[in-house]
């Protein structure tokens, strides 16, 4: 009887990292989408309240600072879904 060793197949280094890399890019596009809808809505609900003199105004400011805050995260994720350059 003749025995045969049957091996998992090889996946070089670099496709793992690939394969990984690639979750990774579209784990951050879904996170930056959900951030650009939610930044979105925040501008349409702080729009329609600017019009109205009853509403509290420390909340549109506090508003405000939330949409900057998603403003600043979409840019990161942006900024982490470019690949670098070599110059």
């Amino acid at each position: 009887m003749v025995s045969v060793k049957i091996s998992s197949p090889c996946i070089h280094p670099l496709q793992k990292f690939t394969m990984t890399d690639e979750k990774n890019n579209r784990e951050l596009r879904q996170k930056m989408e959900q951030l650009i809808i939610e930044h979105r809505d925040l501008d349409e609900v702080i729009h329609r309240l600017v019009c109205d003199p009853d509403v509290d105004q420390l909340q549109i400011v506090r508003m405000k600072k939330r949409k900057l805050y998603l403003k600043d995260m979409i840019t990161r994720l942006r900024s982490k879904l470019i690949p670098d350059i070599e110059a």
